[in-house]
């Protein structure tokens, strides 16, 4: 009998490809949220607001940050590292975290920079990069966790 059709035999940690991915956004994500923190790495550290528009902490120069935006990238990031313990929640993760940054790519886009409905805050680097994450995590998710064995499927 093998290690893979033994039941109860301690699996790898994102052994899959699909739990890799999920594993790898995940971290980015959470490496993402810290940085937003960081003086150097964000720009304007103490104009860093707790939410709103008028938040001018710009992530990398460019992302416009606030502690929101960072505990929101922190709790994906989170998500994504507990979910990719199995082959079902890394591909959910993926796919479905995928589809919140679609939702939020086209809320983005219809929101009034502005106003206090960009409570984020999004700015328009944001809005593009939500739309690079919403087709790669759907992509991911979609073509990654199709591939499964009978050792995967648990």
């Amino acid at each position: 009998m093998t290690a893979s059709s033994t039941p109860n035999v301690r699996r790898r940690f994102a052994e899959t490809p699909v739990q890799k991915a999920a594993l790898v956004v995940g971290i980015v994500f959470l490496v993402v949220g810290v940085a937003g923190f960081v003086p150097g790495i964000t720009t304007d550290v103490g104009e860093l607001h707790g939410a709103g528009h008028d938040s001018g902490a710009l992530l990398l120069g460019l992302f416009q940050v606030s502690v929101l935006h960072n505990a929101v990238h922190l709790l994906f990031g989170v998500v994504g590292v507990v979910l990719a313990r199995t082959v079902r929640a890394a591909r959910l993760y993926l796919v479905v975290g995928g589809l919140v940054y679609a939702v939020l790519w086209i809320y983005g886009l219809v929101v009034d920079k502005g106003s206090q409905a960009n409570f984020v805050p999004l700015n328009t680097a944001d809005d593009w990069l939500h739309f690079v994450l919403a087709v790669g995590m759907v992509g991911l998710g979609l073509l990654l966790g199709h591939r499964r064995t009978a050792r995967t499927d648990h």
